[in-house]
């Protein structure tokens, strides 16, 4: 993966920046998504420190247009990008009968169509180069789902078919589309709701392993499907779940 270029979405915290760093760990430079550009910062500056090339963008991922302008940029000036990782998602958590419209459009917005014109906007450029790998970040809940989280395994749910789709359409163009599925990871958007002892010990129960996940342990699997060790596999779900989809 040495001197490839790798955007990452929502990459300058938790799991985003446990993922630009391995990518940057294992050879690549880095373009990082995301709208606290002191947060953008830090992680650039970490990636730097592993001496590889790095640079942020404050970009509303709900508008197309700003999306479009963000790539366009990207490719102009840091170089074309040969690794898509749309990892930016966010949750609510309430009970089916308490979800608004609102908050239900805000985890599909970003979830899922933010996702899909990243998607689509970067490989119209891979198209053109006749390579490239994205890689979607689903959850272990959009293949079973779970309570009080609805509108989250939905969006989950359609990123995992979204990637068989777009790894259809576009394998004729050389570009490899994947997803990763984690379970329960300890990062900044869930640690308040997995301090309570209650929630955390009964996913711990569900979870073969009996522990909770940590950033660091999805890196390989991303590793694997950005690089050229993945050259045979597109529209698959890597799930790092500890055991969770084997009960």
């Amino acid at each position: 993966m040495n001197n490839k270029t790798a955007l990452v979405t929502g990459g300058n915290r938790g799991l985003g920046r446990a993922i630009a760093l391995g990518l940057a760990e294992a050879g690549s430079d880095v373009v990082i998504i995301g709208r606290d550009e002191e947060k953008n910062q830090q992680v650039v500056n970490e990636i730097s420190q592993l001496g590889r090339k790095a640079t942020s963008y404050s970009t509303d991922l709900r508008n197309i247009p700003s999306i479009e302008e963000m790539v366009e940029r990207v490719e102009r000036t840091f170089g074309p990008i040969d690794i898509l990782v749309n990892n930016a998602g966010i949750s609510t958590t309430q009970f089916a009968f308490d979800v608004t419209e609102e908050e239900w459009d805000k985890v599909m917005g970003l979830n899922v169509k933010s996702l899909f014109f990243c998607s689509q906007t970067v490989a119209k450029h891979m198209k053109t180069r006749g390579q490239g790998k994205i890689i979607n970040v689903s959850s272990v809940v959009g293949a079973v789902g779970d309570v009080g989280i609805s509108p989250y395994t939905a969006s989950k749910a359609a990123v995992i078919n979204l990637t068989k789709s777009l790894s259809l359409e576009w394998a004729r163009y050389g570009i490899h589309v994947n997803a990763i599925g984690p379970a329960y990871i300890e990062t900044d958007m869930n640690r308040e709701e997995l301090e309570n002892e209650k929630i955390r010990n009964k996913i711990i129960s569900k979870t073969p392993l009996r522990r909770l996940g940590q950033p660091q342990e999805i890196i390989g699997a991303v590793v694997l499907l950005a690089s050229d060790a993945s050259s045979f596999i597109t529209g698959q779900t890597i799930y790092v779940d500890g055991g969770w989809l084997a009960q």
